[in-house]
């Protein structure tokens, strides 16, 4: 589809036409990350209406976030190479497809490859807005419309188990439309897009695209996150399965490392993830992806699994953490696009991010609801403060022709931090559910084995017998805490990389100058 006449780069776009084209992004942005965590309340009726396993559980929720964590960097470069508005269209169009499938599979094997799918949707989406976002509007200003990008990215993440649960309680609904429900915004965004649009496009001759690099990312990442699915319940932590996938996992990477080093075009360009700031924000934010996904995806489970409240229940329980979101990322969007320092936020941010982590690490299935949603205010508030600041941080110390390759870079690592997040906190908790169950059946005079053939193992816990259902919500209840105390720890390493970054003051200008150009005054 040919682009209308874009503005030229002298003339900025008007606030009602960065408007009118931000209502379609942020849109799009909404749907494609609220598809992350929407299933994550409906899962037990969504696995055990498709007769699926526990392992399968996770796995709806990491085979997504696996397809869009190693897409992202891919889409950013494209970014850098080919037009952005018709990349966003055409990652519309698979996201848009792909959510239909979603909702007509058959079995978990078919939902967790549509999923997959989905999950390349999601990351060209969530990255090419950011990108889109960049090259409309200057680092000055964007502070103050990225406040409204963090609270629709928070609000999508945190607020998908709400409607998720919603959703699979109306009768006349049902989970499938989990995923159906994104066809028509999708659609609707296209068209706004299409119509309102108008960014520069700048075709390079001598485009080379990294598949190479890219490939062994995917892979290398993929059988990491595998070896952690099933290590410790498969097969031990020392074996040759743990050896072949561990170590094999760590030799791909290392190719992918040296394969980025070489190449012309890299999709994680090393030049840029070397310097200070964009290593510092990276680290950062696999903290702040761990609590986006991990904290909405078990504590969704926790509510539901662990305390027996209905899915609609669960997902209204996790207002407080959306709430803390949308408040602190909106305020200090502003406060940074007024004063143009960002670090502070940043710090702040992820302190006050541990802190919520510490109290949700005290939670069982007795803990009062008031103290949960105190330390989910905490968590929410600490993601909305750094989230899309460590964007604005990266953002300003690169030139215009790598933002697409930074921003994906540093998306891919936030999303990076929520696959690890599910997949090591799923496995946690079931090794601590498990445990959990075995000790309640031995105190109960119960033989495990025997309950085990009985269905203990099924995540539709009102189908058990009274017994066996208050041994197994007892065990989900009271293995979460164990979960966020692991986030806690990966949250203290944000925060130190948070102290070690360099002040940033926003510039006013799209691009950096040319070397031996002088800096342009920054309103203060």
């Amino acid at each position: 589809m040919s682009a209308p006449t874009a503005p030229a780069p002298t003339e900025p776009m008007t606030h009602r036409q960065i408007m009118e084209a931000l209502s379609g992004l942020l849109l799009v942005l909404f749907v494609a990350m609220i598809s992350a965590t929407i299933v994550s309340v409906a899962l037990p009726q969504i696995v055990g209406a498709l007769k699926g396993t526990q392992s399968q559980y996770t796995w709806v929720v990491t085979a997504s976030l696996l397809a869009s964590t190693a897409s992202t960097p891919i889409w950013g470069k494209l970014a850098d190479l080919f037009s952005k508005k018709l990349l966003l269209q055409i990652s519309i169009g698979i996201f848009m497809v792909s959510s239909l499938a979603c909702g007509f599979a058959q079995d978990t094997g078919q939902l967790i490859a549509f999923r997959a799918i989905q999950g390349l949707g999601m990351g060209a989406l969530q990255v090419l807005v950011q990108v889109v976002i960049a090259a409309m509007i200057s680092p000055k200003d964007r502070g103050k419309y990225n406040g409204y990008l963090g609270g629709v990215m928070a609000v999508a993440t945190v607020g998908g188990p709400l409607l998720g649960g919603l959703i699979a309680d109306t009768s006349w609904l049902g989970w499938r439309w989990c995923f159906f429900i994104a066809v028509p915004f999708t659609v609707i965004a296209f068209f706004m897009l299409h119509k309102t649009l108008h960014v520069v496009s700048v075709r390079r001759p001598d485009v080379k695209i990294d598949y190479v690099g890219a490939t062994l990312i995917a892979a290398g990442v993929s059988v990491l996150l595998i070896w952690v699915t099933f290590v410790d319940n498969s097969f031990a932590w020392l074996s040759w399965q743990t050896a072949a996938m561990a170590g094999g996992g760590a030799l791909l990477l290392v190719a992918a490392t040296w394969v980025e080093s070489v190449v012309k075009e890299p999709v994680v360009p090393l030049h840029v993830v070397r310097r200070r700031t964009p290593a510092l924000a990276i680290v950062a934010s696999l903290a702040v992806g761990m609590a986006m996904f991990g904290g909405s995806v078990f504590l969704g489970q926790y509510f539901q699994t662990g305390r027996g409240y209905s899915p609609t229940e669960a997902g209204l329980l996790t207002i407080p953490m959306m709430l803390g979101v949308l408040v602190s990322s909106t305020i200090s969007g502003r406060m940074v696009s007024r004063s143009g320092n960002v670090k502070p936020y940043i710090v702040v941010g992820s302190i006050v991010l541990t802190v919520g982590f510490l109290g949700l690490s005290t939670i069982d299935h007795q803990t009062p609801l008031l103290l949960i949603a105190g330390a989910m205010v905490l968590v929410g508030a600490g993601v909305g403060m750094s989230m899309q600041n460590l964007v604005l941080a990266i953002q300003n110390t690169v030139p215009l022709s790598e933002l697409g390759a930074a921003s994906g870079a540093i998306t891919f690592f936030r999303s990076l931090g929520g696959t690890i997040g599910v997949s090591v906190l799923g496995a946690v908790l079931a090794n601590r559910v498990a445990a959990g169950i075995n000790e309640g059946l031995v105190k109960a005079g119960i033989d495990p084995a025997k309950a085990a053939a009985g269905g203990t193992g099924t995540l539709d816990i009102q189908a058990l017998p009274e017994p066996f259902k208050a041994i197994v919500s007892t065990a989900y209840g009271d293995a979460t805490g164990h979960i966020f105390l692991f986030s806690a720890g990966i949250a203290v390493v944000g925060v130190i990389a948070a102290l070690f970054l360099k002040p940033v003051k926003l510039r006013d200008s799209l691009d950096l100058p040319a070397p031996g150009q002088p800096k342009e005054p920054v309103a203060r």
